[in-house]
């Protein structure tokens, strides 16, 4: 079985051939049909910061947002059946994800996966889409429902439209939320009326008189980061999510003057995940997606690095 492994920082992703994993006691085995491409696969490449999330040991094989089929059972593990469709939530009981720490992900087509991890995937829900909500939209949806409190009539901003924004963005809407917009690329700003959104620009502070109550930044890259606290309203709330740098420097005066609030966000609970299902099963959510091969994924990486891609990198496996 072949398997895109990660060696160390600034290391491309190595191909090895690894043994197909059994499943232990509390363990079922998936046969990945589809499986993301995150912009934080490329911090994790480039940035030494991420290296503590692989004290297990190296090499690992990446991959953290799957959706296939059970195709073999543990002891302990009855309540599900080979030939169930899943979807994979990344984080583990033990506080790893997929992908990192002690755990294989779907950059191979075989992983293992306990109780932790299993959402059952409605057979109205495509294995594209059924990947995509493990991560872009478990997130997205955790940060801007379950810790952001979106609901209708807040005034409500979003940061970063790729993968995790535009979901983010696109279920305040739903919500009945107005929603602001900002993405530094032409070509997703035009998705402004797909996504609901009243305005976009190319910075949130476009938005500084619009009073916004939350901000959602799906980017975090820092500036984004100062940006939203230069922007939101008296009382208001920022909810941090993206991690495309690890740190930033903020102008302390409006945190302290407008009595803002700063929230973290990682991952999302099976509740969260069944929310962005439901939204998928009836046509409600569906993001842009860009299929490619298992041999795509170094290639998607790069591009997702140079920047300007629209949509989610999904590497769809053979049926």
């Amino acid at each position: 079985m072949k398997a895109w492994q990660f060696e160390g920082t600034g290391k491309p992703l190595a191909l090895h051939e690894v043994e197909e994993p059994t499943a232990g006691p509390g363990e079922v085995i998936v046969e990945v049909k589809a499986t993301g491409v995150c912009h934080s696969d490329v911090s994790t490449l480039d940035d030494p910061g991420w290296m503590t999330l692989f004290r297990k040991g190296l090499p690992r094989t990446m991959g953290h947002e799957s959706a296939g089929v059970i195709t073999e059972v543990g002891e302990g593990m009855e309540a599900w059946n080979v030939g169930d469709r899943v979807g994979l939530s990344p984080l583990t009981e033990e506080g790893d994800a997929l992908g990192y720490g002690a755990w294989d992900g779907g950059f191979q087509q075989k992983i293992r996966a306990t109780e932790f991890n299993l959402v059952a995937l409605p057979d109205e829900v495509p294995f594209d889409l059924g990947a995509m909500a493990t991560d872009a939209g478990l997130t997205a949806y955790h940060a801007m429902v379950a810790v952001g409190g979106a609901k209708a009539g807040m005034k409500i901003g979003v940061i970063g439209l790729g993968g995790l924004g535009y979901i983010g963005a696109r279920v305040a809407s739903l919500l009945g939320a107005e929603v602001y917009g900002a993405e530094v690329t032409p070509k997703t700003r035009e998705l402004k009326d797909e996504i609901g959104l009243v305005e976009v620009a190319e910075s949130i502070t476009a938005f500084r008189d619009e009073r916004l109550e939350l901000i959602v930044d799906y980017a975090g890259f820092g500036t984004t980061t100062s940006e939203a606290i230069e922007t939101l309203a008296e009382f208001g709330t920022l909810v941090q999510v993206g991690m495309g740098r690890l740190e930033s420097t903020i102008n302390t005066y409006p945190l302290i003057t407008e009595q803002l609030r700063i929230k973290g966000s990682k991952s999302g609970t099976r509740e969260d995940f069944a929310g962005v299902y439901e939204l998928m099963k009836d046509g409600s959510l569906t993001p842009p997606i860009n299929h490619i091969t298992h041999a795509d994924i170094p290639e998607a990486i790069d591009k997702l690095r140079e920047g300007g891609v629209i949509g989610r990198f999904i590497a769809m496996y053979a049926e």
